[in-house]
C-alpha cells in the first residue's frame, strides 16, 4: 500500500507516559469494627481521616491526588484510587495507610499498578516518516535524538492529560485489558497501518462521549497482569456502560480486546467516611 509505512520502520507505537497510579480494591471487617467501643472507634476514624485528608490534597486548593470510593458489589468495600509522580511515592502512600488503626480493619483484594499513558499511533508514524526523510536509520543516533525531540514537543504539549488529578465525578468504573495474542488472532502481529487505522476509529467512538465521561488509560507492562488499566469517571453511572456497549462493536474491541474484572465505585468524600461508618452513603 502506498500509504503505509515501510517495513523497515519500528512496529512499536511511540508512547508518553506521565503520574504513576495505584489503585487498591479492599474488603472492610464489620464485625471486628461492630465490636469496638464506640471511644474506639472515634480515635480510629479521627486518625484515619487526617491521613486521608493529607494523601488526597497537599493543599486546600490543590489538585486531588487520591480518592476513596464505596465499592458495589461483592468483590469489596472501598477503592483508593491515587495518582503521584513516581513508584516510590505510590509505595509511601500505601506505607502511610498501613500505619493506621483503621488499616487492621482493612484486607486488601486486590491492587493495580500502572503509569498514565497516551498513545501516540497517528503521531509516531509521522514521527518516523520524517525521520527516514532526513535519512537516519532506525535506532541510529541521529533516528534516536528526532524521535526524542518529538517526544518532548508532544510531553509538553499534553502535560494535562499526563499528570491529570482524580476527577470530582461521582461515579468511577475501572477494568484492566489486554490485546490478544494468540494463535488466530494476534494484535502484535498486525502492521502498523492498519493498527493506526483502528486506533484512530476506536478514538472517534471516545471523543462522541468527552463530555459525559472523563477517561484516564494507564499502561501496565510489565507493572501488573493486564496490560492496561482503564478508568471511567462520569455522574451519570448509565453512561459506562453506553460507552463500552458501544466499543463492542468496534473493530479494535470486538477481535482484538481482552477484559479483566470490571469495578464500579461512589465517590465518598474523606469528611464522609464517618457515615460510611454507620451504615450511611
Amino acid at each position: 500500500m502506498a500509504d503505509s509505512i515501510p517495513d523497515l520502520h519500528p512496529p512499536v507505537p511511540l508512547t508518553l507516559e506521565g503520574a504513576s497510579v495505584l489503585h487498591q480494591f479492599f474488603r472492610f471487617d464489620w464485625k471486628a469494627w461492630k465490636a469496638c467501643a464506640d471511644d474506639e472507634r472515634g480515635s480510629i476514624l479521627a486518625s484515619a481521616v487526617e491521613t486521608l485528608r493529607g494523601l488526597e490534597r497537599n493543599g486546600a486548593n490543590a489538585p486531588v491526588r487520591s480518592a476513596l470510593y464505596s465499592l458495589l458489589g461483592h468483590k469489596g468495600d472501598l477503592i483508593l484510587i491515587h495518582f503521584r509522580d513516581s513508584l516510590e511515592e505510590l509505595n509511601q502512600v500505601e506505607l502511610a495507610l498501613a500505619q493506621t488503626a483503621l488499616y487492621d480493619f482493612l484486607e486488601l483484594k486486590l491492587s493495580y499498578v500502572s503509569v498514565v499513558e497516551l498513545g501516540l499511533y497517528e503521531s509516531s508514524r509521522k514521527t518516523y516518516e520524517a525521520a527516514a526523510a532526513k535519512g537516519f536509520e532506525p535506532h541510529s543516533a541521529e533516528w534516536n535524538a528526532e524521535i526524542a525531540a518529538s517526544l518532548e514537543r508532544a510531553s509538553e504539549a499534553m502535560k494535562p492529560r499526563l499528570w491529570p488529578s482524580v476527577p470530582e465525578a461521582k461515579y468511577v468504573s475501572f477494568y484492566p485489558m489486554d490485546r490478544k495474542r494468540g494463535e488466530q488472532v494476534n494484535w502484535y502481529t498486525v502492521p502498523f497501518a492498519e493498527r493506526q487505522r483502528m486506533m484512530h476509529e476506536h478514538g472517534m467512538i471516545g471523543r462522541r462521549y468527552a463530555g459525559d465521561v472523563k477517561q484516564i488509560i494507564s499502561g501496565s507492562i510489565g507493572m501488573d497482569d493486564w496490560e492496561w488499566g482503564v478508568d471511567l469517571f462520569a455522574d451519570d453511572p448509565v453512561i459506562f456502560k453506553k460507552l463500552i456497549y458501544e466499543m463492542r462493536f468496534d473493530e479494535v474491541s470486538a477481535v482484538y480486546a481482552l477484559f479483566g474484572q470490571f469495578f464500579i465505585g461512589v465517590r465518598l468524600p474523606v469528611e464522609k467516611l464517618g457515615a460510611w461508618l454507620t451504615g450511611t452513603l
